[in-house]
């Protein structure tokens, strides 16, 4: 009887005790959670530097960034593709990757060298003037984390994690838990299953915490108190939403087909991508030098308008331009915080159009239907504009906004941005 009692008591032990799977795919999401929020704090602090450092030296050397920011561009495309190809782009495309083929996408994806030389490149990026952001990179950057805990623990790693620690990525950077959830449910995930609801949640929740802890309750644009009348609403929404669609539309696009139209136009150009990068770098700094406005992740420009800084018309477009020629560059960064500068640049020209309406309201439907034309989760789109500015009493104009501006993108880019872009990594992936 001893001897069985002991058995039994050995076997609990194993399937529920602190060493069992369970146990330690808990302790591995509670740890990478925290370091998650950890990272996120350090590689804003980090780019926000990186930023400041060259638009000081902009003000110093007006000219200067004619020669830094193609060299810089060249530089860091070379250095990507010869050491880290996975650390290309936003780095959301291979966490959707990613999630479809956990094993093969952890040593390459979804790596901690990715990860580390994503974040270096992105900083560097900034440090060259070039429109991207940190939003997309924390997402490949948290997963990686992740998938380094889950391997030490030695406890299996699911899509479902993937898909928490990405969501929580996004959370993280904007300081959006909400957002984060949105996230999950809209992009990463195909599907979104009840079994991954609490790990989303206690993911999001943990490196949140850990957030808000460390930077403090800061809303990420500024608050926004300002609410709209229905016959307010009724006149700007449908119009932002149409804008919005069409140019967030042609962006996606855009993104998508620049690949194809280099082959087909520029062939010799896609046989030397260090060569487009410059090409691209000296798009970047002709229009940066041009505007003085178009630099880095456009967070300030964005703040400014918002808050009822007047902007030249040509501010949005002179952003969409920056942003698309950094992308196509092939450039680790993001395209989140820029995507969102571009949207307060059409909102600045809709405050012009409709100058009796409250002005800081007006550009954020400009800036929703933007985004939510240039990536298509128009839930994600709102929660983020909502929390990023605390302008609750607007949920109801900017999800019309939004909705509008996810119909009219669906009739200009059939592909949604990000799965379009993931779609090369998945493709290696099934072939390596």
């Amino acid at each position: 009887m001893p001897i069985t009692f002991n058995r039994r008591w050995r076997v609990l032990l194993k399937r529920h005790g602190p060493a069992s799977a369970v146990w330690r795919r808990r302790i591995a999401m509670g740890a990478g959670a925290v370091t998650i929020g950890l990272a996120a704090l350090l590689f804003a602090r980090l780019a926000d530097r990186a930023s400041i450092a060259f638009e000081d030296l902009t003000r110093l050397h007006p000219w200067w960034p004619l020669a830094i920011t193609p060299l810089g561009f060249a530089a860091i495309a070379w250095l990507t593709r010869a050491i880290v190809p996975e650390a290309a782009g936003s780095g959301i495309p291979q966490v959707i990757a990613a999630a479809h083929d956990v094993k093969k996408a952890s040593h390459t994806l979804i790596s901690l060298k990715a990860a580390a030389l994503k974040c270096l490149f992105t900083v560097a990026a900034l440090l060259c003037g070039a429109s991207v952001g940190r939003e997309g990179p924390t997402v490949q950057v948290s997963a990686a984390i992740m998938t380094f805990y889950h391997r030490v623990l030695r406890a299996p790693l699911r899509s479902s994690m993937i898909i928490a620690v990405g969501a929580a990525g996004v959370a993280a950077a904007f300081n959006t838990p909400l957002a984060g959830v949105t996230f999950a449910i809209e992009e990463l995930a195909d599907a979104y299953e009840q079994r991954v609801a609490l790990l989303v949640m206690t993911t999001i929740l943990i490196a949140g915490v850990v957030s808000l802890g460390l930077s403090g309750d800061y809303v990420y644009f500024g608050a926004v108190g300002q609410t709209m009348k229905i016959g307010a609403v009724l006149r700007v929404a449908p119009v932002a939403g149409v804008l919005g669609g069409l140019t967030g539309g042609l962006f996606a696009r855009l993104m998508l087909g620049v690949g194809v139209a280099k082959r087909r136009w520029l062939p010799f150009l896609d046989e030397r991508p260090i060569v487009w990068a410059l090409i691209c770098g000296v798009a970047v700094a002709l229009l940066g030098v041009a505007t003085g406005l178009t630099w880095g992740t456009g967070y300030s420009a964005a703040r400014a308008i918002i808050d009822g800084t007047n902007a030249p018309w040509w501010f949005g477009p002179a952003k969409f331009g920056s942003t698309l020629a950094t992308a196509a560059g092939g450039l680790p960064g993001g395209i989140f915080a820029p995507s969102l500068a571009t949207g307060s640049g059409l909102g600045a020209v809709l405050r012009v159009l409709f100058p009796d309406d409250p002005g800081g309201a007006v550009v954020l439907l400009g800036m929703v239907a933007y985004f939510t034309g240039v990536v298509r989760a128009p839930l994600t789109a709102v929660i983020i504009i909502v929390e990023a500015t605390a302008s609750r009493g607007l949920i109801l104009p900017l999800f019309l906004a939004a909705l509008i501006a996810h119909a009219v993108s669906a009739l200009i880019c059939k592909e949604r941005l990000y799965h379009g872009l993931a779609r090369p990594w998945r493709e290696k992936l099934a072939s390596s």
